[in-house]
């Protein structure tokens, strides 16, 4: 690990200090060649402090005993169909044996685990008068007995199975059971790890979506999904419904997937959230220095005209900064004009990390809303290189020197930048 990774890392250690994460590994994963690694990075979490709880899928495993079975067909796979006696009892073989070299894994690692009986579940029941016999769904969560384990430093690692009262064992399935343990034990995260790079729609990856907006595309006949996928999405929007923040979906096949995903804040799967964990924020004296080390090499490349450190302390209530989960990726200015109800929008840059996802349109809608509000009728740039991005996109015209004060022109004549300048009416 270089220290720049581990400098990356502990910026966030802070923020997730004993809080709880609950990572559900698919069965594919679980026999991958890419599993001890992700094991290790379970070890890295906890030993910054997070608590951490493993549940598991057995698909891939199931199905790989049914294939040796002549004559034999499962009557489900994951724990969403039906379950006859036979396939239970195929499910409780491969759910044994995960859980067992998941603990040896652990071991190996360094890691105290155990596996438990804190999954109360019930029958699905009958369901368009269909009978899914011991197929069960989570009926409620020993709260009390995950939080001990976990105070005491122990991983708890959940099988996709419940019981009930009375002593029955339910095929259940893993999201299910992921999606509960979030919410009832007030994940920081529920982290889904399966062998593709993120959720996909109509072909195409989601890198983050607000979990109601995934929810309406869900519900959009027109778009298509990977079959697989869909238990994950439904479960990834109750979770985030019902107090979880933070959903991921990663490729636990592609090493380090699970400490990119958790400590950078562009990712590499795709991020599902509660609220808009994005924000615009007024600057202060103390992101000075954030806003330098952000712009630098645009005002080395002239994409930007030069700032000192001095001339954004005498401007700084003009400006503000684009966080994601509290870290700085973009910035922008609004310089009023004195004595014109007009003001310049400047400096705006995006950290290359984060480009095309639409964020400088945000921070240009923002800037207009704040001059509406300050009854400004006309906002200008002043670009050399993104004036193409100001017009196509932001709708901007071209202006002229007689749209700037005479303050204003004369240090645009100075740079001697020859730069565009650009209008938009906001009457």
């Amino acid at each position: 690990m270089k220290p720049a990774d581990l400098r990356g890392i502990l910026k966030y250690v802070p923020q997730y200090r004993n809080k709880t994460f609950v990572i559900a590994l698919d069965g594919v994963i679980t026999e991958s060649e890419n599993f001890s690694n992700i094991l290790l990075d379970v070890a890295v979490l906890c030993s910054l402090n997070i608590r951490v709880v493993l549940v598991h899928g057995i698909s891939s495993q199931v199905k790989k005993i049914t294939d040796t079975m002549e004559g034999f067909t499962p009557s489900d796979l994951d724990g969403t169909g039906i379950t006859d006696d036979q396939t239970l009892k195929v499910a409780l073989i491969a759910a044994n044996r995960c859980t067992h070299e998941i603990l040896e894994g652990l071991t190996t690692a360094d890691l105290r685990a155990v596996t438990c009986n804190g999954i109360t579940a019930h029958p699905m029941g009958i369901i368009h008068g269909v009978d899914h016999q011991f197929t069960g769904k989570v009926e409620r969560v020993d709260v009390e007995m995950f939080q001990t384990l976990l105070k005491d430093g122990i991983i708890p690692v959940a099988p996709p199975l419940g019981f009930d009262g009375e002593g029955n064992t339910y095929r259940v399935n893993s999201d299910n059971i992921a999606a509960t343990l979030g919410i009832q034990l007030q994940a920081q995260k529920v982290i889904f790890v399966t062998s593709e790079d993120g959720l996909f729609c109509n072909g195409h990856i989601i890198g983050n979506i607000q979990s109601e907006n995934l929810r309406q595309k869900l519900n959009d006949p027109a778009n298509t999904w990977k079959p697989e996928q869909i238990s994950k999405a439904q479960y990834a929007i109750q979770a985030c419904r019902q107090g979880v923040p933070r959903v991921h979906l990663i490729n636990g096949l592609v090493n380090e997937s699970l400490l990119k995903e958790v400590f950078s804040n562009e990712g590499v799967g795709t991020l599902i959230y509660a609220n808009e964990y994005q924000q615009i924020r007024r600057a202060s004296r103390k992101d000075i220095r954030t806003i330098m080390v952000l712009i630098k090499q645009a005002m080395e490349t002239e994409e930007l005209s030069l700032r000192t450190y001095q001339d954004i302390e005498n401007r700084i209530q003009d400006y503000y900064l684009f966080e994601i989960d509290s870290h700085a990726v973009a910035c922008v200015a609004l310089h009023p004009f004195s004595g014109k109800e007009a003001g310049e929008l400047a400096c705006l840059f995006v950290n290359p990390n984060h480009e095309n996802k639409g964020i400088g349109s945000k921070l240009v809608h923002f800037i207009e809303d704040k001059a509406r509000t300050l009854h400004f009728k006309k906002l200008v740039v002043l670009s050399t290189q993104t004036y193409t991005f100001f017009k196509s996109k932001a709708g901007f015209t071209d202006g002229s020197e007689s749209d700037l004060p005479p303050e204003r022109l004369q240090k645009y004549h100075e740079s001697q930048r020859r730069s565009k300048i650009l209008i938009k009416s906001l009457i």
